[in-house]
This record gives C-alpha cells, sequence and structure tokens, in this order.
C-alpha cells in the first residue's frame, strides 16, 4: 500500500511539473498584434502599451506620402499610399520610442512611444 501510495504521488508530481513547463513555454510564446495606421503626419496605434516579448505591427499606410514604422532597431520598408507592411520585434520591458524616418516627418508629428511592460 505505501509502495502504491509513493507511485501516485511521483505521477502526480512529474505531470504537474510537465504542465507546469508547458504552461510557461505556452506564456513565453503568446504574440501580441498592434495594428498600426500612418498618415501625413501622426501614427494611430491600436494599444499604447504591451506586454514584453514578440510584437507583431500590421502597419497600414493611410496617406498620401511614402512612410515607413521604426521601432527598436528595425524598420519596415517604404510603405507606400494605401499600401501594409509587417514588422516583427522582440520587445523588451521599458518605453520604446518608434517614428517615421523619412526626412522630417518624425519633425511633423510622426513619433511617440510605445509602454511596454
Amino acid at each position: 500500500m505505501k509502495l502504491r501510495v509513493l507511485l501516485l504521488s511521483l505521477v502526480a508530481a512529474v505531470g504537474l511539473t510537465f504542465a507546469s513547463v508547458a504552461l510557461s513555454q505556452s506564456h513565453a510564446t503568446k504574440t501580441t498584434t498592434v495594428t498600426v495606421t500612418a498618415k501625413e503626419f501622426k501614427f494611430v496605434l491600436s494599444t499604447k502599451t504591451v506586454k514584453a516579448g514578440t510584437t507583431v505591427f500590421k502597419i497600414k499606410n493611410a496617406g498620401k506620402l511614402q512612410h515607413d514604422f521604426k521601432i527598436s532597431g528595425k524598420k519596415t520598408a517604404l510603405i507606400s499610399p494605401g499600401k501594409t507592411a509587417t514588422l516583427k520585434v522582440t520587445l523588451t520591458k521599458g518605453s520604446k520610442p518608434y517614428l517615421c524616418t523619412v526626412t522630417g516627418h518624425a519633425a511633423a508629428g510622426m513619433k511617440g512611444v510605445l509602454k511596454v511592460t
């Protein structure tokens, strides 16, 4: 009887260990998607705060000029009016500035800060 209880306890402990590893891995691989609309001369983000980890930015140029989107050292190619681009970035906690790198666009207002928690 003692052996049976010991074996059941061992099986339960192993099962809980694997369950916690699976949960932590699924949490770590969660991806956040942020929709970004670019127009003269501003960005509109679907959220101002994201969790640390992988974030996919889906950028649509709703303006009449070409724009790009740069954050955490990664940047899209120029996006023509009416077109879209996707940028995948791994973000760490903190404040992450973003901007359009086309000359004069950031100075005209195409910039902001994303909060990463």
